[in-house]
């Protein structure tokens, strides 16, 4: 059975599809999932195209982790867990920005949900604006780049330490680059009940300026390079990483993707260049990420 069937309205190549098909096969289709307004609800949720195979509820941009703590409270008082798992999927800006004070308040309250970030690091339904996690030196149309801006300026949020400062029971980080690691995390956390959150880094192929064809390349260079560390943590302590077997420079990831470009040429670039580097090579430390 199809959980997420074809007709869908994503780019080729699109990222986040992976995510959603991998979440939904590791659940086996038990599941009631919401989704906030973003690119995953206008591709899949159009007029007579309806492509989920499963229960689904578009809500508010803001909202969404409010609604699964309805929707779980409401299956818990009609004794009807047992069907199916609340699962979030949103993006970065409904997760990191406008729906920030709901993940917060859902995760306090320790609402037994699966939460799932699909981070492509924009606004890009909208039109590629920036969020709060877009890297540093991204070219976004609200951090054009110019004689004096080189792109974004300010860091990354953390979202997984956040959630980890929570005290919720299990936090990841994934990437569609790895789906089947994205599956046995998201087994792993439906072992838990409360509050679970997993963050999947997505490419996005226009806003990031890549091929369709580059998507699992560019995701896994993210990762090889140490700017996105794949972790996991079970009630706040580090379990498992996944390890690193050649590191490849930062500069590889960048050269691969439109966006960046600009930063070989800009007078600042070199220095939000060698910034990233510090980043990821910071990242490899603080997670003991090269194999051995």
């Amino acid at each position: 059975m199809s959980y997420f069937g074809p007709g869908h309205g994503a780019c080729p190549g699109c990222g986040f599809p992976i995510a959603v098909k991998a979440v939904l096969e590791a659940l086996e289709g038990k599941a009631f999932v919401v989704n906030p307004t973003g690119c995953l609800e206008i591709v899949s949720s159009m007029y007579n195209r309806n492509v989920w195979g499963v229960p689904y509820i578009h809500s508010l941009f803001e909202n969404a982790a409010a609604v699964a703590a309805g929707i779980e409270a409401a299956l818990r008082a009609l004794n009807r867990k047992h069907e199916g798992h609340v699962v979030v999927f949103a993006g970065d800006g409904a997760t990191a920005d406008i729906g920030f004070g709901m993940v917060s308040g859902a995760f306090d309250r320790n609402h037994d949900i699966l939460y799932i970030c699909y981070d492509n690091e924009a606004y890009q339904n909208t039109g590629n604006q920036q969020s709060a996690l877009t890297p540093p030196g991204a070219r976004t149309t609200t951090t054009p780049v110019g004689k004096r801006q080189p792109g974004k300026i300010g860091k990354k949020k953390d979202m997984v330490s956040i959630a980890v400062a929570h005290g919720i029971p299990y936090v990841a980080s994934a990437s569609v680059g790895y789906p089947n690691d994205l599956k046995r995390k998201v087994k792993r956390a439906v072992e838990f009940e409360g509050a679970k959150y997993i963050h999947v880094h997505a490419p996005c192929v226009t806003g990031w300026g890549i091929d369709g064809k580059q998507t699992v390349e560019v995701a896994r260079l993210a990762v090889e390079t140490g700017l996105y560390p794949l972790v996991e943590f079970e009630h706040g302590k580090l379990v498992r990483v996944m390890k690193i077997k050649e590191k490849k420079p930062v500069e590889e990831y960048l050269k691969a993707q439109r966006r960046f470009r600009h930063l070989f040429k800009h007078p600042e670039g070199r220095k939000i260049i060698e910034e990233l580097q510090r980043i990821a090579d910071e990242n490899i430390k603080r997670y003991n990420l090269l194999q051995q």
